[in-house]
């Protein structure tokens, strides 16, 4: 072989091997992006950045009055009115400066942000004429406290798309202790309204703000996607009757991340509807993700799921959660009669803290609308993640009950240590099938890995979601 060929040679092997390394770090670099793609924690990732109106107005040009005492219903329902002129030009922005500003119910429009300043409040009217009626919700069949129509949610809106309800810590008070005497006192004649409610509508966003006294709810997106709850405080007093923080219902798409919630029932309680009517309207809740919130929740839960479920939950994920002062943790609930599931659900990383039960799946919960649901129609609950939790005070490690025609299956436990009284009983377990691992107080024999083979299922579930318990 003359010199020629021999460098000819050479340069031949040295490409093949630069080619040889380009590839393998070629692939190296895909199955990173893979990783990467796979191990995206969920909505909240992908949520829009908020771009300015190119048209705003103050409520003081429709003659708003800030003292406390003037009703502004028209004055809102005007401004909105006029600014639905604005829906096809980029949209428009409603300003409500610093002051107390008394309305009924008012609807928004398409293309709208409210903006409340710092020092704005918005309160809801303790006259019950002041906020319209509206027909029950159809996933409901009536409304959820009494039979017939339902008091229409002080801000709210139907079929909208990109609506936006923020501003520089403002505040909206329900002003609901009237609401929760009439509601104890069985003097209502409606099911009580929400402070918040958009309906069939896409593209939500509630944000920095501050919410006070909700008659029931405060935040209840349904028939909603893609809604983003962000950067809130919500507060109503321990004992006030089933007041609830944000309710995502029949909705899909939802982020609610960076808040405070602290009210008297559950905290965050995700819904999908009730008995036959759910079934029938079949539109589940799916693709939810929780993230950096603060719960407390007086006599419910801090995280709930149901118990009116019948159009089905999945594919909800919660992290870096902490619940405190609270009658329970986390907690899933269901009865005979209501068909649906609740199922690949993922909660990690977790602090309790002064908790009566810690965690629980309830088979026998919740009330029926009427006497015409199916008592064949058995839910399903399958595929539930509890992974890193750490609880201090704790009365009770859990209550997993479910139902003999369809026992809770797959519900895997992960890295849990939960310190409770030695004299507490720390698991109630009946027809439930499970795994667990690293779990103090020792689990019932049903979550036990020696009791079950489920082991290989619920690490299956943690890949799924490109996520993995850190043991």
């Amino acid at each position: 072989m003359n010199l020629y060929s021999t460098n000819l040679f050479l340069d031949l092997v040295v490409f093949a091997l630069v080619f040889q390394v380009a590839l393998l770090l070629l692939l190296a670099l895909s199955i990173a992006i893979r990783i990467d793609a796979e191990e995206s924690s969920g909505v909240c990732d992908f949520k829009p950045g908020l771009k300015p109106r190119p048209h705003s107005v103050s409520i003081l040009e429709f003659g708003a009055v800030g003292d406390g005492k003037t009703l502004n219903t028209l004055a809102f329902q005007n401004a909105i009115f006029y600014l639905k002129s604005f829906t096809d030009k980029g949209g428009a922005q409603l300003y409500v400066p610093p002051g107390k500003w008394l309305t009924g119910s008012f609807s928004l429009t398409s293309h709208l942000t409210l903006f409340l300043e710092k020092g704005a409040v918005i309160l809801g009217s303790q006259d019950p004429s002041h906020w319209d009626l509206v027909d029950p919700l159809p996933s409901y069949g009536r409304g959820i406290e009494l039979p017939g129509k339902r008091y229409r949610s002080l801000i709210n809106g139907d079929m909208l798309t990109d609506v936006v309800v923020t501003g520089d810590n403002g505040t909206i008070d329900g002003q609901g202790s009237v609401w929760w005497d009439w509601f104890e006192s069985h003097s209502l004649n409606y099911s009580r309204p929400h402070l918040v409610e958009f309906t069939s509508s896409d593209h939500v966003v509630v944000s920095n703000l501050t919410f006070l006294n909700a008659p029931a709810y405060n935040i209840h997106p349904v028939y909603c996607s893609n809604v983003l709850v962000q950067n809130i405080s919500v507060s109503a007093p321990g004992e006030s009757p089933y007041t609830i923080g944000i309710v995502p219902d029949s909705s899909n798409n939802v982020c609610i991340e960076d808040s405070l919630i602290k009210v008297g029932y559950d905290a965050i309680s995700l819904k999908s509807g009730w008995d036959e009517y759910g079934i029938a309207y079949n539109r589940p809740t799916h693709d939810v993700h929780i993230r950096r919130v603060y719960l407390q929740s007086s006599s419910g839960s801090s995280i709930a799921f149901g118990s009116e479920m019948s159009g089905g939950i999945s594919n909800v994920y919660v992290e870096q959660v902490s619940l405190y002062n609270s009658f329970s943790g986390i907690e899933f609930r269901t009865t005979k009669g209501r068909g649906g599931y609740i199922r690949r659900v993922i909660i990690s990383n977790v602090e309790l803290k002064n908790i009566n039960m810690a965690l629980g799946a309830i088979g026998d919960c919740g009330l029926h609308p009427d006497d015409s649901f199916d008592p064949n129609a058995i839910p399903i609950l399958d595929q539930i993640t509890l992974q890193n939790v750490i609880g201090s005070n704790i009365t009770m490690a859990g209550n997993f009950t479910g139902l003999a025609e369809s026992p809770f299956t797959s519900i895997c436990l992960f890295n849990v240590s939960l310190t409770i009284p030695a004299t507490s009983t720390s698991w109630t377990c009946s027809n439930v099938i499970g795994f667990s691992e690293f779990v103090s107080p020792e689990p019932c024999p049903e979550l036990n890995s020696s009791y079950s083979n489920f082991s290989s299922v619920c690490y299956s579930i943690l890949n799924s979601y490109g996520k993995s318990a850190s043991l």
